[in-house]
């Protein structure tokens, strides 16, 4: 029996977090199908087998560039059946829940988010309270929808060739009755949401003038930049680096905090990273509770130190 994949994209390119979504089905065992919807560039279906996909059902519509949910949750329907899957798997975000619902119906099948860890038998566990908590779910429908969180799984690469198909599905003006009629993205060189890295600000920075000391950091790791809320509520920074429960929740390997307190909604959408480094120079932080490592020292003369130490390394 195989299992389906939806491996997302962004910008004509498959989503680290889709390519977990593979190597999570890949450890389920059995075949791996996978579904790319729209234009991608050259390589990026190769990626699909390095992550332990047998198939890629490659649906290259322009039609399909954009996230039109239903459009989506009708394409993945029809090639669950073309591909005989009564399970499906895809990364949690904003897209992949919206789809992953719809397709809920459509299937019949039972749907369960967050998920952390494999399956045991038709038990998942998933991650509750922003990350506080765990809970194991039993899925009792025969059809299962798993949306996996991310850097929750590891990502394999050490997997083989995917044969390629072209898949043309059926469909109608009724999966477009929403059309996207334009798009205001993020800008920066490394998306928030999916960054493996992210390096933060708070009001420790004292002004938007010193950004580029975070900017200077975050381009030595190769990091997105975000920020805490009352610095994008004074407009230090775009609401979109707000990162928090109200901000954008991230779930990065690393996640450096400068300047930041660590006031509890903050903290909620950050306590899934891997590993926090907290730089502040007030010792009783909140922030220095959750952090696996901490700087009691002031911003300004340990980051620049810090960037340089880093750029060394690099060359």
């Amino acid at each position: 029996m195989a299992i389906l994949v939806f491996a997302e994209t962004a910008d004509k390119k498959i989503k680290k977090s889709s390519l977990e979504a593979v190597s999570y089905a890949a450890a389920m065992g059995g075949d791996v199908v996978a579904v790319v919807l729209g234009q991608v560039e050259g390589g990026e279906l190769e990626k699909i087998g390095t992550s332990g996909g047998t198939k890629v059902l490659h649906a290259d519509d322009a039609k399909l560039n954009e996230g039109v949910i239903q459009a989506y949750a009708s394409v993945l329907a029809e090639a669950a059946g073309k591909a005989g899957a009564d399970t499906v798997v895809l990364a949690k975000s904003s897209l992949g829940d919206a789809v992953a619902a719809r397709l809920s119906v459509k299937m019949g099948a039972g749907l369960v988010s967050n998920v952390v860890a494999l399956p045991q038998g038709n038990k998942v566990k998933r991650s509750i309270y922003t990350g506080k908590a765990f809970a194991n779910v039993e899925l009792k429908s025969g059809k299962k929808i798993i949306a996996i969180k991310k850097n929750a799984v590891p990502l394999k690469t050490d997997g083989g060739a995917a044969a390629v198909e072209k898949f043309t599905p059926s469909l109608s003006d009724a999966d477009f009755k929403a059309k996207i009629t334009s798009q205001e993205k993020a800008k920066g060189k490394v998306l928030l949401p999916e960054a493996d890295i992210v390096v933060s600000g708070g009001r420790g920075l004292k002004g938007p003038e010193n950004w580029g000391m975070v900017e200077e950091l975050a381009d030595a790791l190769g990091a997105a930049t975000g920020c805490s809320k009352p610095v994008s509520d004074m407009e230090w920074r775009p609401h979109h680096e707000h990162v928090g429960q109200t901000g954008v929740k991230v779930s990065p390997s690393l996640y450096i905090a400068i300047g930041i307190s660590g006031a509890i909604q903050h903290l909620a959408g950050v306590n899934s990273s891997k590993y926090i480094v907290v730089i502040n120079k007030d010792p009783e932080a909140p922030f220095f509770k959750a952090a696996d490592y901490g700087v009691a020292a002031d911003a300004f003369e340990v980051v620049p130190k810090l960037t340089e130490a880093i750029k060394a390394l690099n060359n």
